[in-house]
């Protein structure tokens, strides 16, 4: 009797916007035809585009209307979705672990399980780097992940309804937020939170003065904001927060946080009420020198031009999670760009792989960087014009631009027709939602 040939299973840890896109198009092209089973893992229930999180934490996006869920897209794309966290891998018997869920009361409500693999890729994207600074953990906030975003804001919120309601005037540095790192998600937040403090103000919060009370200050060791762009563009961003009002320390390196401020290298003591994280990223740590896979120094994977990770061909990695080189030696950065070429590129090598074809290597392609500021503003380059170069943009063209990028992530999910129609969707309802999220 015939033997009947097992099905290829191939596990996508992390459900971020490479891994999300990675699942749904392999599920469209393998998993529909039955070609192979196509899982999808992740600690959280939902998708939401990581880019806009500063946007939930500065209270202008509801997350919750924004999110997607992972097992309605599984159903409607041909994956199947698992709720759980990668903790341990098993490269001899091609099996990952994940760990047990439990229930905000702390009842387990998933066993942890193992899961067989022909090819795993992992998308975990990265967490907010501390450097081991003191006091991180303890007063400040990251925003890596939607319900962190959301814990901002709610103690933002707080803040600001605790200063309307009180007998005595808004004292000195109440209303401080301070956020260390000026990177895009840094400078990103500055502005937004600028914009909404005003709404507030707006809808009936009068005993708070947006130009008195908010204080918003950045904190970067570099010395200018926004380091990883283009100088131009940093420039012109500066000029932009100097505008809005917004403190820039530049050259200014966070060695302790404490309850009411940060200290830094200079001696320099810079209060604050309230306090954002965003000054780099790594790898989650349970990745470092997993199962004997090569890292680097902040957890990454180290992998090949194929994307292929350096010690098993079986196992792929994309996304903020991957180190991966370019000719001129420096590693592909962390952005939602590269994530969507490569979760294009390993599909593409997956399908290859199939048909018994060698695999190309992965070529990053810089199309720009965008920075929005506030509502109406943004600021960025766009690489590969009519010169070859670099064009750098503003206003309205810019803020096009921007949106257009969440547009391609939806696109890729959904396809054009539907993001068509939600986008109409949403701005037809537009006027009947409130700007900021209230509560």
């Amino acid at each position: 009797m015939e033997k009947t040939q097992e099905i290829h299973e191939i596990v996508i840890v992390g459900g971020g916007a490479g891994g999300l896109e990675l699942a749904t198009r392999l599920g469209d092209k393998l998993g529909k035809k039955k070609r192979a089973n196509i899982t999808l893992i992740d600690a959280s229930p939902s998708h939401l585009w990581k880019p806009l999180l500063y946007e939930v934490a500065a209270g202008s996006l509801d997350s919750y209307a924004e999110r997607l869920e992972y097992l309605a897209q599984g159903h409607w794309h041909h994956f199947k979705f698992r709720l759980g966290r990668m903790e341990q891998l098993d490269r001899a018997k091609q099996e990952i672990g994940v760990a047990p869920t439990f229930d905000e009361k702390g009842e387990e409500i998933i066993p942890r399980r193992r899961f067989r693999y022909d090819t795993l890729i992992i998308a975990v994207g990265s967490v907010a780097n501390d450097f081991g600074v003191p006091g991180v953990s303890e007063h400040c906030i990251m925003l890596d992940t939607p319900s962190e975003a959301r814990e901002f804001h709610r103690r933002h919120i707080n803040a600001c309804l605790r200063a309307n309601t009180q007998t005595e005037g808004v004292a000195p540095g109440q209303l401080t937020v301070g956020i260390v790192g000026a990177g895009a998600t840094g400078v990103e937040l500055a502005a937004e939170l600028h914009d909404t403090t005003r709404e507030l103000s707006a809808y009936g919060m009068d005993q708070i003065d947006p130009d008195r009370s908010l204080k918003l200050l950045l904190v970067e060791a570099s010395d200018r904001i926004l380091p990883g762009l283009p100088p131009r563009l940093s420039g012109a961003a500066a000029e932009r927060l100097a505008e809005l009002g917004v403190e820039m320390h530049v050259n200014e390196r966070v060695t302790e946080v404490r309850r009411d401020g940060m200290m830094t290298a200079s001696g320099k003591f810079i209060p604050a009420s309230m306090m954002v994280w965003s000054a780099g990223i790594k790898a989650p740590d349970f990745l470092r020198e997993i199962d004997g896979l090569e890292t680097n120094r902040i957890n990454q994977l180290v992998v090949k031009p194929t994307l292929q990770t350096t010690r098993d061909d079986n196992i792929f990695a994309l996304g903020d999670c991957a180190a991966c080189p370019m000719p001129d030696g420096k590693n592909v950065p962390p952005r939602a760009q590269a994530a969507h070429q490569q979760a294009t590129h390993i599909a593409k090598a997956i399908c290859r792989r199939f048909r018994g074809k060698p695999l190309q290597d992965y070529v990053y392609r810089d199309y720009g960087s965008l920075v929005a500021l506030g509502r109406f503003s943004t600021v960025g380059n766009l690489m590969g014009g009519l010169s070859g170069g670099s064009i750098m943009i503003e206003g309205a063209m810019a803020r096009l631009v921007y949106w257009s990028l969440h547009k391609m992530h939806q696109i890729a999910l959904h396809g054009w027709v539907k993001t068509s129609m939600t986008t109409y969707a949403h701005f037809i309802s537009t006027p009947t939602r409130a700007r900021i999220k209230l509560h």
